[in-house]
């Protein structure tokens, strides 16, 4: 293997004024970059090849595309060799050739339909590309192709495919779907001039941008596939996610001129923080750093705490172990590569790429000297230490419970009405009997007056107002055992490292779901599970075998998002943003309405329907907001009270190192953004869905009232949160004996928090002092988790 990179040049930030490109349209920020790249030594190689190859292919002159002086300037040889500095030549040959398709998919897309706005025929030319994909090595080939996209996608998959598993050919394959098709969501955005909301971009661009497409390349790369019995497993999703969202982040930073001001995109991160804080482009571009510096951080978390864990846990022999590992560091490597190539290739703003510069010292510390040779570009310790990683690491790890004094409650944007179920008041009564049934007074947790106080019975009478009284019964009680267990879990088990027993506990509470409907093996001792033994037998014993799989995986996930949280509050670390936000959805209980639903209507519904892109962002962003609602409400109980962390207000004073009132704003407006995006789907993706789909009208009523449904859970959850008495102040005062974990003497004012406020993302931005608008001076409480609707 080669130590010598291509000549080394300086960093965008390490440039004088001078040799910065004049019209960029901010300074590239100091990125991350934990690990120095390595080249691989058949860069020539393949350099050679991929010219040949793509010219075979058709996709050189004539077409108006590419001509060979592009593809020599974007020099994906060099990304490849950087990113797989590992494989012999023929791999590192065929991997280029992968990027080169990728990449010339891209600009054919753009040029064939995005500039057209010919959705019509964008969606036959995605169809067709499925058609050379076969399943199997053996399975018959594709149709004649028609074009180079089609010609290089046959070739490629038959130089790849051969020798690989099931599972990692459907995977695979899926990656390369969504990469295709997501392309449609860009176009559909631009075709109406809509910028995504950042959670909703993150999510979408994962699968558009290509990376964990590029994370199943990295395998066949490699030569180490994921077993199959923990590629599903969150520690690897997480891996993987991680390194699509920074992949993906880096890239909008150095695309943003030439898609912004060339191409007209508007899927570009940068561009997406822009319109959502109302701030600058070189603003923007920081913050969109700090989350890429922070997804890097969570790879890492995620490598050093959970990987190990699974691999004991899940029984994996040495060479499965092995095969992890090295599929990790080739995620690690593409990351610095992927970096290193950025600042190279004529593609992107970089200050102009290229060029034969000379070892430099250490950017941001004058009279250092630095090393030389390979890796210099990355060797930055200013932002490894100090300016970038430090200080966001400082901040995520140094929470401390504190007097906060009552939430705010902001003026929500909600435009559904609640209707009550009739049978309340006898579903109040009755709830209270079964907690006292199951002992849930006895261990100190809760009393007869507090569960009185949290009112479940009204929830659940919003979320299902046409429900039965045993149904309406059914449903309290799992919001009611639910919640109970997010109060007992940190209390019992939290900040003292006590997954040692929570992890039992939660493996015996499994047993008591059996999905044939089986007698446990030991009959249930605690609270927790003789409640859930209760509601498992008569919410399931109903439902068809295949609904209650869905059901019992549904509740695995919810779980498991327990121990996550324990996990976080032993090691006193506030989540990674995007992680935080996608694994609330588990702790909001939002699995087990989305299981619910689609049991009702998989009869009618295809599966594929629910994976689509708008379903899944229509679902998402419901569960979003409700759950945004509750960290809101619940935030003087979780940060004095009950020394929480998992909380988003919490997450965004710790992510940007702002007070209380601009963290409000933030999670205010995402909840907005979140609820406009919900009406956007509703209004404008679903009826293409319906088209695409080919759905008959039994499908459309079905996911028509699925529709309906999730406006009568939010609007439940919604009047719940305005009347419990489980979070105002003088509640939590009564309920919690006058005591919080907070110290003693410290302000109790709301505005007692740090004076630094977002600058020019939430305050300056809008014109005048920290966002506070429109907040309710008595604020009005909601639980932890509104679970779903049974």
């Amino acid at each position: 293997m080669s130590t010598q990179p291509t000549p080394a040049q300086p960093t965008p930030a390490q440039r004088t004024p001078a040799q910065r490109t004049p019209a960029q349209p901010f300074t590239l920020p100091e990125f991350y970059v934990p690990h120095p790249a390595r080249l691989n030594p058949h860069l020539a190689q393949a350099r050679a090849q991929a010219p040949e190859w793509a010219r075979s292919m058709g996709m050189l002159e004539g077409l108006g595309i590419w001509e060979q002086a592009d593809l020599e300037a974007h020099d994906y040889a060099l990304l490849c060799a950087y990113t797989h500095p590992e494989s012999d030549g023929p791999m590192l040959s065929l991997v280029t050739d992968w990027y080169v398709w990728v990449f010339f998919f891209d600009d054919w897309f753009l040029e064939e339909f995005k500039r057209t706005g010919d959705r019509a025929a964008g969606r036959a030319a995605l169809d067709r590309l499925a058609l050379f994909m076969p399943p199997a090595p053996g399975a018959a080939a594709g149709p004649e192709p028609r074009n180079p996209v089609e010609a290089g996608l046959a070739d490629l998959w038959a130089r790849t495919v051969p020798g690989h598993s099931a599972d990692w050919i459907e995977r695979f394959s899926a990656n390369t779907r969504h990469l295709l098709n997501e392309s449609l969501w860009e176009l559909d955005n631009i075709s109406i001039g809509r910028v995504a909301n950042p959670v909703e971009y993150v999510e979408q661009r994962r699968k558009v941008g290509g990376a964990p497409w590029s994370a199943g390349l990295i395998e066949h790369a490699v030569g180490a596939e994921v077993p199959a019995a923990v590629s599903g497993e969150r520690p690897l999703r997480v891996l993987r996610d991680c390194f699509a969202d920074a992949v993906h982040l880096r890239n909008d930073l150095f695309s943003y001129e030439r898609e912004t001001r060339q191409e007209g995109e508007l899927s570009n991160g940068v561009l997406v923080l822009e319109r959502f804080f109302g701030c600058g482009t070189q603003e923007a571009a920081e913050q969109l750093n700090n989350l890429l510096t922070s997804r890097l951080q969570q790879f890492e978390h995620t490598f050093f705490t959970e990987l190990p864990v699974m691999c004991a846990e899940k029984g994996l022999d040495p060479a499965q172990a092995l095969a992890v590992l090295t599929y990790a560091r080739g995620l690690q490597d593409w990351q610095s590569g992927g970096h290193e190539w950025h600042l190279r290739s004529s593609r992107y703003m970089n200050g102009g790429g290229g060029g034969d510069g000379s070892p430099l010292g250490l950017p941001g510390i004058p009279g250092l000297p630095g090393p030389s040779g390979l890796g210099v570009s990355t060797a930055n310790l200013k932002a490894l230490l100090g300016f970038t990683g430090g200080a966001q690491r400082l901040r995520q790890y140094g929470r401390t419970p504190r007097p906060v004094g009552p939430s705010v409650i902001p003026e929500f944007r909600f435009p559904y009405p609640t209707v009550l179920n009739p049978h309340l008041e006898g579903a109040r009564k009755r709830l209270i009997e079964w907690n006292r049934r199951i002992g849930m007074f006895e261990e100190g947790f809760w009393s007869e007056e507090k569960a009185a106080d949290h009112d479940f019975a009204l929830c659940s009478a919003g979320l299902d107002p046409g429900a039965s009284p045993e149904a309406l019964d059914i449903s309290a009680a799992w919001l009611s055992w639910g919640t109970y267990a997010d109060d007992m879990y940190p209390a019992l088990w939290g900040r003292v490292g006590g997954l040692g027993g929570a992890k039992p506990a939660t493996d015996r509470l499994r047993s008591f779901m059996p999905v044939d409907l089986a007698e446990p093996p030991s009959p249930p001792v605690t609270v927790l599970e003789r409640g859930l033994a209760d509601l498992w037998r008569r919410t399931a014993a109903p439902m068809p075998p295949r609904g209650r799989e869905m059901f019992r995986a549904a509740m695995d996930t919810v779980l498991d998002s327990w121990l996550w949280e324990l996990d976080n509050l032993a090691a006193n670390r506030v989540p990674d943003p995007v992680d935080y936000l996608e694994m609330r959805r588990a702790t909001f209980g939002s699995p087990m309405t989305a299981s619910l639903a689609r049991m009702a209507h998989m009869d009618v519904v295809p599966p594929e329907v629910y994976e689509s892109a708008a379903m899944q962002s229509l679902e998402a962003s419901a569960f979003d907001y409700s759950a945004l609602m509750n960290d809101v409400y619940s935030y003087q109980k979780d940060v004095e009270y009950d020394g929480e962390l998992h909380n988003m207000v919490v997450v965004v004073e710790s992510f940007f190192g702002c007070d209380y009132p601009a963290a409000l704003g933030v999670v205010s407006d995402l909840m907005t953004s979140r609820m406009r995006q919900f009406e956007h789907v509703v209004e404008h993706e679903l009826p293409v869905v319906y088209e695409d789909h080919g759905l008959d009208a039994a499908a459309r009523a079905a996911l028509d009232r699925w529709v309906q449904e999730l406006k009568q859970w939010m609007a439940g959850i919604y009047t719940w949160h305005d009347a419990t008495r489980r979070y105002r102040e003088e509640d939590l005062r009564r309920h919690h004996g006058h005591r919080s974990t907070a110290a003693p003497g410290a302000s109790t004012a709301p505005s007692g928090h740090s004076a630094h406020s977002v600058h020019s993302v939430h305050t300056a931005a809008r014109g005048g002092p920290p966002l506070r608008p429109q907040l309710r001076p008595l604020p009005r409480p909601p639980h932890r988790s509104p679970w779903s609707k049974i």
